[in-house]
């Protein structure tokens, strides 16, 4: 072959260097071919509410998967958040979806086929509060009206949790109502919902803005973290929301979830791996600017997919890129 690639040279063809480059670039068409990509495949990622993380970091990757994989198309879907995205990946109404590692092994995922491509980032489960009102610590939610978050949210499934290990029941003990990001924000300044529950990057400029409008706390949720660990295992972390945020002096105690990056075992190998190679080396550009400082991404807190298995293609990837 090398034989020939030279005697074309002679003959005025195109030179060696292009030629393999031509047939690199159709090896790795072939690849992608392999998974039915005829054409660019355009893939559907469920992602949250428009103002929230994952709504923020799914643009991002779309925008660069579509800028570095040339047969392939990522498409934002907003939604109420973890579970709706869950019920779209098991429902084929979307290819990848944004979730809670909590509500992804909580039996919320679909048909045991849900895989992981890789851990994201860390979210902050954050319970917000007038800064004038009577809410100073989670037991102080017992008769009051709060929102768990959208009745699609994960927050509102990793809230029911976070009551349940104060002994509050919803309806019962506590008046639960389910409001998006920005109807909350909007009640609990009108009075008309004494707390909130959020989960996403830190500061959410939701919550800024909102704190900058009429004044927040966040409610320290001490100790919370490690009798959730106790009941459901190793999913949750304690981790501080850092001194400054939302005018805050002091570090404020809450619990961590990680967010995965998820699809079903049905996806290509080689799709997913492509996506992971999106992931790895694209990784400092796939961070909101306003979390920096709060939030990292990197091969290895990639792969801590918190029992939810990775796809295969997702495992080889990762193999590959790091060893």
């Amino acid at each position: 072959m090398t034989r020939d690639l030279r005697a074309a040279e002679r003959r005025g063809g195109p030179s060696r260097r292009a030629v393999l480059a031509a047939l690199a670039a159709g090896a790795a068409g072939a690849l992608l071919g392999g998974c039915g990509l005829e054409e660019r495949r355009e893939l559907v990622l469920a992602s949250g509410e428009p103002g929230g993380l994952y709504a923020d970091f799914a643009e991002l990757l779309a925008e660069a998967v579509n800028r570095s994989e040339r047969r392939l198309r990522v498409r934002t879907r907003a939604t109420g958040g973890s579970l709706d995205n869950l019920g779209l990946l098991r429902d084929g109404g979307a290819d990848l979806a944004l979730s809670l590692a909590d509500a992804a092994a909580g039996g919320s995922s679909p048909g045991g086929r849900l895989r992981a491509l890789g851990r994201v980032y860390e979210n902050y489960t954050q319970l917000v509060t007038a800064a004038d009102g009577g809410v100073r610590r989670l037991a102080d939610l017992d008769g009051r009206r709060v929102s768990l978050g959208d009745s699609g949210a994960g927050a509102a499934f990793t809230a029911e949790r976070i009551l349940a290990s104060a002994g509050l029941r919803p309806g019962e003990d506590v008046e639960a109502v389910h409001l998006p990001l920005a109807e909350a924000a909007r009640a609990l300044a009108a009075g008309e919902v004494d707390a909130f529950f959020w989960s996403g990057g830190v500061p959410t400029p939701a919550l800024s803005a909102l704190e900058a409008r009429t004044g927040i706390r966040l409610v320290p949720l001490d100790g919370v973290a490690a009798e959730l660990r106790a009941e459901h295992g190793p999913v949750y972390a304690p981790i501080d929301v850092p001194a400054g945020a939302y005018g805050a002096v002091a570090p404020v105690a809450t619990v961590g979830v990680p967010s995965l990056l998820a699809c079903s075992a049905g996806l290509a190998d080689e799709v997913a791996a492509a996506l992971v190679r999106v992931l790895v080396e694209e990784a400092p550009s796939l961070i909101p600017g306003y979390t920096l400082g709060t939030q990292f991404l990197s091969a290895s807190t990639l792969i801590g997919t918190s029992g939810v298995p990775l796809h295969p293609g997702a495992e080889q990837a990762y193999r590959e890129l790091h060893g």
